[in-house]
């Protein structure tokens, strides 16, 4: 029987002007993994505030097992500003302690290894400060960890390595973690159980995000809930989870019959054909060329010998460490930022919208009443084959009707993001460009955002380190790799493997001359034998694309075949194996001639 960590009965909470929760009744037990998702401001941090016992409820009363040690990351840090990071994250502890300790050293070089020991909290970014005191916290000894918004300021690497660091860190059935994300990935990966916060209640869900999906959109077709819009854009969800992740679809612990009835007649998120059709009529061929361009500022080289040709109708994802030049390369296809060497072209018929992080679009309307804004856009957005007005629009993306009366100055962070990303696409743009676009999102937000770029008939080009984002609205992937672009086709775990292979380079001299042997390689290659390896090398990528379609070929052939039909359906499995198994051989083979060719 499992044991009880924490309790929580008959909790009220409400402010003057709402009542959060009424009467909330909830229980935490060893070895449970907590995810807790819902909309912005409907009570997920209040929720983990009155369980950490940092907000006193009205009513009810929230009980811990004796002995319990509760750790928990709020939003906000209560770092000193004059200590050092050192000393906010192990103490007065000596330094022979801490650094005989390998989990304490693990967490200072998966989360701080790139801030100064010594410097002091008040000079820190506030990223910076987020990291140490995660770091801070993560080297405690806890029962129970509380963490609200970890993921945020953590890059690819960083959340990857979070993950496996919540995953290891206790015995199976010990410990408990209560986590607020939006990172969906990370949900998938680490929750056993989610919560969704909604009308005052906290209703459990058996699994990650994609099985908590799979019951969302169970529940609501049962309730024949008048939430159509909220349940049809939830069923593409689970199309999208069922069919184009195929590594996800084990995890929900429910009938896969179940799963594919209900999107029997959903089709594939997209048409990349028909899309790329229409882009090609938009932009024309040409759309950004970049012929080994570099970028140097001052004695700094940023980037060097990019050459990337992108398409009309390509969805791009672009991975990287934070400082890498993601920023510098978004510059560059913009023309924000000038080549210190190489050209830039661009087609005569381009036009950019970005959505950056600084919500630009917005500065010259702040106060503005958001129907006013509205009002002076004429514009109509077409998904699926219906018009839309932008204020059905602004709607299909979660904006609550009374705030459109509120000054744009007014709106919370998150309806900034929504008025934001529908001013980008009314622009009428053919190429988008979207730098870091989960901030300030929830993840019902962000699956409307998908929905809409779905339909959406242009290039697209998305810098985040949500990697569930990335694999939803981008087709291929590419790193920015010491200066340099490269192209991954398999992803972010072949980035993540990268990347970590030249961390290793760098610290390790043995790996450095291994590194320098594989370059020596190269060198040592005749021209023949280099375009011939070149060669190889690009018909390998075009197989893994070829594979990649033929896969989710047989994904949608499954999800339409007669259930009933066990025979048929292990052909299709056996099918999908044979596959599979090929990738890995071409991708084996793909990284051997890669590190051959430097």
């Amino acid at each position: 029987m499992a044991t009880p960590l924490l309790g929580a009965e008959g909790l009220h909470l409400e402010f003057p002007t709402k009542v959060v929760f009424d009467s909330l009744t909830l229980g935490i037990e060893e070895g449970d993994r907590i995810g807790i998702v819902g909309r912005n401001g409907d009570g997920k941090s209040s929720l983990l505030g009155m369980l950490a016992g940092r907000i006193e409820p009205q009513a009810g009363r929230v009980t811990r097992r004796g002995g319990v040690r509760f750790g928990v990351l709020a939003q906000g840090d209560e770092l000193d500003p004059e200590s050092t990071v050192g000393h906010e994250i192990v103490g007065d502890r000596p330094e022979h302690e801490w650094a005989g300790d390998p989990e304490i050293r693990d967490v200072i070089s998966g989360l701080v290894a790139d801030i100064p020991w010594d410097a002091r909290i008040g000079g820190l970014s506030g990223g910076q400060r987020r990291r140490v005191a995660l770091a801070a916290l993560l080297v405690g000894e806890w029962d129970l960890i509380a963490l609200d918004e970890p993921t945020n300021h953590l890059d690819v690497e960083g959340i990857a390595w979070l993950a496996d660091h919540v995953k290891r860190r206790w015995a199976k059935n010990s410990g408990g973690l209560l986590v607020i994300t939006h990172d969906r990935w990370f949900l998938d990966e680490v929750c056993t159980e989610t919560w969704e916060v909604h009308d005052g209640i906290v209703e459990p869900f058996e699994g990650g995000y994609a099985a908590y999906v799979l019951q969302r959109v169970e529940r609501d077709r049962i309730a024949a809930t008048m939430e159509s819009k909220r349940q049809n854009l939830m069923r593409k969800e689970l199309a999208w989870l069922r069919r184009g992740a195929p590594a996800r679809t084990s995890k929900p612990k429910f009938r896969i019959e179940a799963a594919n009835q209900l999107i029997a007649d959903v089709p594939p998120v997209r048409n990349p054909i028909e899309l790329q059709r229409l882009a090609v009529a938009r932009l024309g061929k040409q759309v950004v060329d970049l012929e080994e361009v570099g970028v140097r500022f001052g004695e700094r080289e940023v980037l060097r010998e990019i050459t990337w040709r992108i398409g009309p109708g390509e969805r791009t994802g672009i991975l990287g460490a934070n400082g890498a030049g993601k920023s510098t390369l978004l510059g560059l296809v913009c023309g924000t930022v000038a080549a210190t060497s190489g050209k830039v072209k661009r087609g005569k018929t381009v036009r950019i919208g970005m959505l950056d992080q600084q919500f630009s679009q917005l500065a010259d309307i702040g106060g503005d009443r958001v129907r006013e804004v509205l009002a002076e856009t004429k514009t109509t957005f077409t998904i699926d084959g219906k018009d839309h007005t932008p204020a059905q629009l602004l709607e299909r993306l979660g904006f609550a009707r009374e705030h459109l009366s509120a000054r744009v100055d007014d709106l919370s962070g998150g309806q900034k993001r929504r008025l934001q990303l529908l001013m980008l696409l009314l622009s009428e743009p053919n190429l988008i460009v979207l730098d870091e676009p989960t901030n300030d999102v929830d993840s019902d937000m962000l699956a409307a955002m998908e929905d809409l770029l779905d339909s959406w008939p242009g290039t697209l080009i998305v810098v985040s380190h949500d990697r569930y984002l990335l694999e939803r609205v981008t087709d291929q992937q590419y790193a920015v790799l010491d200066g340099r672009l490269r192209h991954v086709p398999g992803g972010v775990d072949e980035y993540l493997a990268l990347r970590a292979a030249h961390v290793a380079a760098h610290e390790n001299p043995t790996s450095a001359s291994s590194s320098s042997s594989a370059a020596e390689t190269q060198e040592g290659l005749s021209g023949a034998e280099l375009r011939a390896a070149q060669k190889e090398l690009s018909a390998l990528e075009r197989r893994l694309e070829k594979l990649g379609t033929t896969i989710e070929k047989v994904h949608n052939e499954m999800a339409a075949h007669d259930q009933g039909d066990y025979e048929g359906l292990a052909k299709h499995t056996a099918r999908l194996r044979e596959l599979e198994d090929e990738v890995t051989e071409t991708e084996e083979r793909w990284l051997e001639l890669s590190e051959q060719l430097g």
